[in-house]
């Protein structure tokens, strides 16, 4: 297949042969606008239940703020891949598009179909289920109530992101702003206000252990895990050559220096020992500081990073199935752009209808998408695969980034997935084996969507 440049995408488009040329996407999105992406897509409600189980293995404050410094270094480490990927081929889709060229077409659908109704449809449903869980113990609505109010959410930030992508993306601003300012006015609360832990007879740290260490990276790396957002609307950022890295190392350093700010608040709210174990570590803290009332400001904390978050993952998924949709491997119709909004319209739809379908599952199998933390950690080890088999295939393909560090710094972050994606095969071969048949159920609609091409040209 061959690609040419699209001359319409807007000002400041510094692609050359890189653009599809059926893609009808305006690049409306600045670097301000994907580093917000990354920001909103990665701080979600992860880091105020999972400095618990992190506790609970490492019984240490130094080494236990390290484990969180070294999965900010580790996600980078595979946002440098990303950049070299995103900057090479600014399209939408993402990991689709680079298994695609550095593979097969086939390893491509499958990361695609995966990502599309696992990875981002799945989130979809988890986050609008927990903000509805979230408001209820706020305000009871009752199961139906929950149910409602999950199901208006995503229809509401759907309708945001129908609009355009600068609506989207606006919203999606505004949330990750006030989601920062709202984490800091607390980290400082924090600083000001006398230490509970301070107070509290200090137990001599435990010993660490390397297996303990590795076991608590993977709540961390998974608590980082959304980095990679804007890879996916690459052919809606402007100059995405330049932009595009830039929005994945400044997210990531802002995402990882308010981790350590916010971990420094819960050591400084509770001792270690109370920390390990919490299931809630946000309202904890904030209880311990400010009383009864920082239990309430913790949940509204919370509910506004889980609403950013879902606005994210909205905006983005959609563009996978657009992509699948514009080389004719996915459902009829994915391909079309609004004639005024210029959004994926009935990707946006699909995604909405999928993500829906999910929740009614949910209500009766709680634990139906525990295996999208599996999924998403084989994309990301297909991204970084893709990365050395591009620089081996295509020495001499344009790059207008290339990867810092490169063999080592990638293959330390594709290691370390590897050890998290075996440690879960032992523990929840289920999850796991669940992960695979999902992935390999798009084979037959591989093979109708190829058919239904070939008669079409």
């Amino acid at each position: 297949m061959s690609f040419e440049r699209d001359d319409r995408a807007g000002e400041g488009q510094a692609d050359r042969a890189d653009a599809h040329p059926r893609d009808r996407l305006s690049r409306e999105l600045g670097l301000g606008d994907a580093t917000f992406l990354v920001v909103s897509s990665v701080i979600g409600a992860g880091i105020f239940f999972t400095p618990g189980v992190v506790a609970a293995s490492i019984q240490d404050p130094g080494w236990f703020l390290l484990a969180w410094a070294v999965g900010g270094g580790l996600s980078l480490a595979g946002a440098l891949a990303n950049g070299e990927l995103g900057a090479m081929f600014p399209r939408a889709g993402g990991d689709y598009v680079y298994l695609r060229e550095a593979f097969h077409p086939t390893a491509g659908f499958l990361v695609g179909w995966l990502s599309f109704f696992v990875i981002y449809a799945g989130t979809v449903a988890t986050l609008a289920t927990a903000f509805a869980d979230g408001t209820s113990r706020l305000v009871p609505l009752g199961q139906s109530g929950e149910v409602v109010l999950a199901l208006l959410v995503i229809g509401g930030t759907t309708g945001v992101n129908y609009i355009g992508v600068r609506s989207g993306a606006t919203f999606n601003n505004v949330t990750a702003v006030l989601k920062i300012v709202a984490i800091g006015a607390l980290v400082l609360a924090g600083l000001v206000l006398p230490s509970p832990a301070a107070s509290t007879a200090s137990i001599a740290p435990a010993p660490v252990t390397l297996q303990g260490f590795a076991l608590a990276m993977s709540p961390v790396l998974f608590t980082y895990l959304g980095w990679n957002a804007p890879v996916y609307v690459a052919s809606e950022i402007r100059d995405p050559g330049r932009n595009l890295p830039r929005s994945l190392l400044g997210g990531l350093a802002i995402c990882t220096l308010l981790y350590l700010l916010l971990n420094l608040l819960y050591l400084n709210a509770m001792p270690l020992s109370v920390l390990a174990g919490a299931t809630d570590a946000g309202q904890l803290a904030a209880r311990a500081l400010l009383g009864e009332a920082g239990g309430k400001i913790a949940s509204l904390l919370i509910l506004l990073s889980v609403l950013g978050c879902l606005n994210a993952t909205i905006l983005v998924g959609p563009r996978i199935a657009y992509a699948m949709g514009l080389d004719g491997q996915f459902f009829r119709g994915a391909d079309r752009v609004h004639r005024t909004h210029r959004t994926p319209h009935v990707a946006l739809l699909a995604q909405a209808a999928v993500a829906i379908a999910l929740i009614a599952m949910l209500r009766t199998f709680p634990r139906v998408l525990d295996y999208t933390t599996f999924a998403i950690i084989l994309a990301t080890m297909a991204d970084v695969a893709a990365l050395y088999a591009l620089r081996r295939r295509r020495p001499n393909a344009p790059r207008p980034y290339r990867a810092w560090g490169y063999p080592w710094v990638p293959a330390l972050y594709f290691v370390a997935n590897a050890a998290i994606a075996v440690a879960m095969i032992v523990g929840r071969p289920i999850e796991c084996l669940t992960a695979i048949g999902v992935t390999l159920s798009g084979l037959p609609f591989l093979w109708a969507f190829s058919r239904h091409a070939r008669r079409g040209s």
